[in-house]
């Protein structure tokens, strides 16, 4: 008898359009369905006669579906959401059948907004109905390994904190056979920039006979306005119905199978994207709205017609090598723009950092145009190159605003800000994120905000939420791409009009408790602070809030009065309010700020009850968070699957799982950090150490095939260059004791120049013996193999394919880095020519940094450094070339005449390169490698190095 698997696994992971596809063993065929298992283990879902329930809910005719090549069929694809005083609960459902003959996945697959909170998942298949709990992870984890050891576990749900998290549910069925997936999550709805904006994900991936998206909103305040844009489409002009009154509106969206079809004769769906729901309130009290109910308040603060303060800001520009191209250009683009918005009153100035730190202005200046128009022809004139050094950016920003207050040149009245704009890690400088996150707090003490822009996804954005968050500010996360300066502006017009300074809010002692943060730093127009608490509403008729607050003329004290039943008779007549919502909102501000102060928590100890908090927290409103897991089951709770969250999304998610990100926008969270370099100024004599192992320790393979050995204890880099025959071979790495083994295959340019046939490589193989995994590159594709599994992506792809605890990411025409745990990652870099050129070829280039944990047994081309080697250069003397000295190298007792020069790293540049100086040896490295180059001519591309 042969197993049916009903497998699961579900995924919370980022950026928009990324997902991970998780797939275990599954058998090749199903002979009797007689008895339905789940990944294994028996269900009830049989009847007597051995045929299958059918679920119990009425699906009514679903003969004239429209199947796919796959022949999947969707009934129906429906989402739900109730917007109550910007709570936004949401409802994802999908019903499909398998209209194979034969058994084959189906797939739910569903993005949901980072910061959600996912609080329900079920999933009905025949009439077994599997539901969630929450549960403390490390309890979760453990019954579900105790559920695993006994054949019972049957997925997996992990969950990465991006910008967007995808929720995926993958289910092997038997012909025939009905399923049913239902996800829930709530989130608040924020306002940003005047409008309260509501994204829904809507992506069947296929037609559906019945195609719903229903939104209803409620809001006791009164609905100013609602607008749908156009987000999925004109192709979908005049579908979407709007109803309003005056709190309440209902938005319905419901295209015909015939209007989803992307042409009249595709069997293809347009619906492919964001449907998004805009809307504003009515506002009457400068003081915000008090809403009371099932004993909690929520207290909505946006007061309008107010002048605005007077800011001091400064922008910090990242223009370090790795901006360099679309992203600086679309910089200086969004900085152009900005600087023009500035207003008569405001000051400023501009700070651009690469190792080095330069000021357009040492000093804040006042935005007249013409210092505006100067600040812009400087921007104009930025070309990115170097490292990073946010630690000094940082602190000569401050510097700046400390000694402008202390000089009295800022107005008692103004806001003082810093813009700070950046896409990697620190290089140069201090290094240690711990370190700069403490001096800047104790740069800018209590005074100034730090908002923060991260571009890319090279970028520790939770660094950069933390140190925003601890000084008073905010992080976004801008996609580097062809909107990248729209982002910028956006953001900036979030922060660019501050209305109040100092907000205080007060509500009386004695009648509420645990009320969530009540001081702000800054109330920015368009936005809204929002503050919630616990209230005695027995003992209690009326609640009074007292806000305190500096704007630009006056100190302000606004006062509310509620009664404390106001709500309840509307409340109860309107049927789709959720009379939760006060609870939730509390809930989700509460357990936000938590996670926000344990991120900046001085002392483990505190670090640790903030944890317990949120924990408890988690499991009292049933919501996944950090610390919690949910557990998916059947209803004998005999048949477990887990969801839970990654400790770090740059590093691959779970043993024994394949991840593939197909056509993903440009996500390099598999990357590791030394894959970004300092460009440090050439100078030859006399001799200088290599820049420090943060910024140049890297090996590397590049080009013809040039390597260059950087030697971490001396600081040296060495080169040399092999010169063999296209088609052969060479090992780079060969450890027997991790049982690693990275092979190159040469390939030659198209003909001879100069009577000599330059090679490069054409395909790197890479085997990871104690895994049985192998991974091939070609200039063409990408391939795993698993045994007798494989998968292929190509360099057109961005992706992640992840098994076994190893990590292959791929960026899109541009780079693949593998990551091995903890203990090893590589990068092969891809080289594109002009496919008519006369002479070139596409090439790869490697890069191995020395940090990889090989044993001391390791040897081959690169290998052999492992155990680095002395090495002694003295005797430096002028070469035939004047800019190349020569000197005498002596290492493994050999003595070298050995030329300074230059070679190229691509990484940052993959045209011009990045030059690095380095002691060249000559003769295919003879001497300095371990016997003869011809010795490294290995016969597979897999093969391990023979050593003599």
């Amino acid at each position: 008898m042969k197993h049916l698997i009903c497998f699961l696994v579900l995924f919370l992971i980022s950026e928009v359009g990324s997902f991970d596809l998780v797939i275990y063993d599954i058998p090749d065929e199903v002979e009797n369905l007689i008895d339905l298992e789940i990944d294994g283990f028996p269900s009830s879902s049989k009847t007597r006669n051995g045929r299958y329930q059918r679920s119990t809910s009425d699906w009514g005719y679903v003969g004239d579906l429209v199947d796919d090549d796959d022949k999947i069929g969707l009934y129906s694809y429906k989402v739900q959401s109730t917007i109550t005083s910007r709570l936004a609960n949401t409802m994802i459902q999908a019903k499909m059948v398998n209209n194979a003959k034969r058994t084959q996945n189906i797939v739910f697959d569903v993005q949901v907004p980072k910061g959600a909170f996912i609080d329900n998942f079920t999933m009905d298949i025949n009439g077994i109905t599997f539901t969630s709990r929450i549960h403390e992870k490390s309890e979760a984890r453990k019954m579900y390994a105790q559920a695993k050891a006994k054949g019972k576990a049957a997925g997996i749900v992990r969950s990465n904190a991006l910008d967007m998290e995808n929720f995926k549910t993958e289910v092997n069925v038997p012909p025939g056979m009905r399923i049913q997936f239902e996800l829930h999550y709530h989130e608040m709805i924020r306002r940003r920039l005047s409008s309260y904006e509501h994204v829904i994900s809507v992506k069947p991936g296929r037609l559906a006979k019945h195609m719903e998206v229903d939104v209803r909103i409620v809001e006791p305040q009164g609905i100013r306005y609602v607008h749908v844009p156009n987000s999925l489409g004109d192709h979908f002009d005049g579908i979407t119905t709007i109803s309003k009154g005056e709190k309440k509106a209902h938005v319905s969206f419901k295209p015909t199978m015939a209007q989803q079809r992307k042409c009249p004769t595709c069997s293809s769906t347009a619906v492919d994207g964001n449907f998004v729901v805009q809307y504003d309130v009515n506002r009457e009290t400068t003081g915000g709205e008090l809403e009371i109910f099932n004993g909690y308040f929520i207290h909505f603060f946006a007061p309008e017609n107010l002048d605005p303060l007077p800011k001091n800001i400064l922008f910090v520009i990242d223009v370090s090598g790795s901006m360099w191209g679309l992203k600086m250009k679309q910089t200086i683009e969004a900085m152009k723009a900005i600087l023009s918005e500035l207003r008569a009153a405001d000051q400023f100035s501009l700070i651009d950092f690469n190792h080095n730190v330069r000021c357009w202005r040492d000093n804040l200046v006042s935005a007249t145009p013409a210092q505006v128009e100067d600040a812009k022809k400087y921007i104009q004139t930025i070309h990115p190159n170097g490292g990073t050094n946010i630690n000094e950016a940082l602190l000569r920003a401050t510097f700046i605003l400390n000694e402008a207050q202390s000089l009295g040149m800022l107005d008692p009245n103004s806001v003082s800000m810093i813009v700070f704009v950046s896409d990697g890690d620190p290089t140069v400088g201090e290094l240690k994120l711990t370190t700069i996150q403490k001096n800047i707090k104790q740069s800018i003490k209590d005074e100034f905000s730090l908002f923060c822009l991260g571009i890319g996804f090279d970028v520790d954005y939770d660094f950069l939420q933390r140190i925003a968050t601890d000084n008073r500010g905010m992080a976004q996360r801008i996609f580097g791409n062809m909107e990248t300066s729209a982002q910028m502006k956006n953001f900036y017009n979030q922060v660019s009009t501050p209305l109040l300074k100092k907000i205080q809010f007060n509500y009386p002692q004695e009648s509420v408790s645990d009320v969530t943060q009540s001081s702000f730093h800054n109330y920015f127009g368009g936005s809204e602070i929002v503050v919630a608490g616990k209230v005695d509403t027995e003992n209690l008729q009326h609640l009074e809030s007292i806000v305190t607050a500096t704007a630009a003329n006056a100190e302000l004290v606004m006062e509310t009065l509620r009664d404390v039943e106001e709500l309840e008779g509307f409340m109860k007549k309107d049927k789709y309010a959720d009379p939760e919502f006060t609870r939730k909102l509390w809930a989700y501000l509460t357990v936000n700020q938590m996670m926000a102060e344990r991120n900046t928590a001085p002392t483990a100890a505190l670090k640790r009850n903030i944890t317990k908090s949120i924990l408890q927290m988690s499991l009292d409103h049933h919501i996944v968070t950090p610390f919690t897991a949910m557990l998916i089951e059947n209803p004998e709770k005999d048949e477990i699957m887990l969801a839970d969250q990654p400790k770090d999304p740059r590093r691959g998610c779970c043993p024994g799982t394949l991840g593939l990100t197909p056509n993903a926008p440009n996500n390099n969270k598999g990357i590791p950090a030394w894959v970004n370099i300092t460009a440090e100024p050439v100078s030859f004599m006399p001799e200088q150490r290599s820049p420090p192992v943060s910024s140049l320790s890297i090996n590397r393979v590049d080009n013809d095939p040039h390597f260059i050995i950087h030697l971490p204890k001396s600081q040296r880099n060495i080169c040399f260059n092999i010169n063999s025959e296209p088609g052969k071979i060479l090992n780079l790495v060969s450890d027997p004791v991790t049982g690693v083994v990275v092979n190159g295959q040469l390939v030659g340019a198209k003909k001879m120049e100069n009577k000599k046939l330059n090679t490069y490589f054409g395909k790197i193989g890479f085997y990871f013996k104690n895994k049985g995994l192998k991974v091939e590159i070609t200039t063409e594709t990408i391939t795993l193999k698993d045994g007798s599994y494989g998968i292929t992506l190509t360099w057109s792809d961005t992706g992640h394919i992840i098994r076994k605890q190893l990590l292959i990411s791929v960026k899109k025409e541009s780079n693949v880095t593998i990551t091995v745990g903890e203990e090893m990652s590589f990068m092969v870099l891809l080289h594109r020519v002009w496919k008519k050129h006369p002479v070139n070829v596409d090439f790869l280039g490697i890069y191995i940094p020395p940090e990889n944990q090989l044993s001391p047994a390791a040897h081959g081309l690169i290998g052999q450094f492992a155990s680095e080697p002395e090495v002694y250069i003295h005797h430096q003397r002028p070469g035939q070339d004047p800019e190349k000295p020569q000197a005498t190298m002596e290492v493994k007792g050999n003595k070298l005449t050995v030329t300074r020069g230059l070679q190229k790293d691509y990484r940052t540049d993959r045209v011009l390169g990045t030059d690095v100086q380095c002691w060249f040896v000559h003769n295919s490295g003879k001497g300095f490698i371990d016997g003869h180059y011809k010795d490294y001519l290995v016969p597979h591309l897999y093969s391990f190095l023979k050593k003599p």
